[in-house]
């Protein structure tokens, strides 16, 4: 029935993936959002949190709900601009900065799992097109 519907394989294999991940970053009491965001901010310290949205290609007010979030743990600090007060920044925090390698590493084996279960090309042809799909749809 739903063979050919975008809409209901993607939200099926995203559910999926979405325990995957979580899984991975329940040792660090971080959700799959905060913890790749977190990973974005510890590759790009002093990213502006409007940037760091567009990265991630979410909501500026989900950003901010996530970034809440990880305030509250303790792994990142908002920082004024000089240039223009409106203007906040991202900045890692030595918390963050001491998990940076296991939660690379765990999102690394996730990732690891996934690319056998599927096989390396199929893999990389899946994001690919995944990656050109949205892009398209805007």
């Amino acid at each position: 029935m739903f063979d050919q519907c975008l809409y209901f394989n993607t939200a099926a294999l995203a559910r999926r993936l979405e325990r995957e991940w979580s899984g991975a970053f329940e040792p660090f009491d971080l959700t799959p959002p905060q913890a790749f965001m977190l990973r974005a901010v510890l590759d790009r310290p002093h990213v502006l949190q409007h940037e760091l949205a567009d990265l991630l290609a979410i909501a500026r007010p989900t950003a901010t709900r996530v970034l809440d979030g990880l305030e509250a743990r303790g792994y990142v600090e908002r920082q004024r601009t000089e240039g223009d007060g409106r203007e906040v920044a991202i900045v890692p925090t030595a918390k963050a900065l001491a998990i940076r390698e296991a939660l690379n590493g765990a999102s690394a084996a996730v990732t690891g799992r996934i690319k056998r279960t599927l096989g390396g090309e199929a893999f990389v042809a899946t994001v690919a097109r995944l990656r050109t799909a949205r892009a398209t749809l805007g």
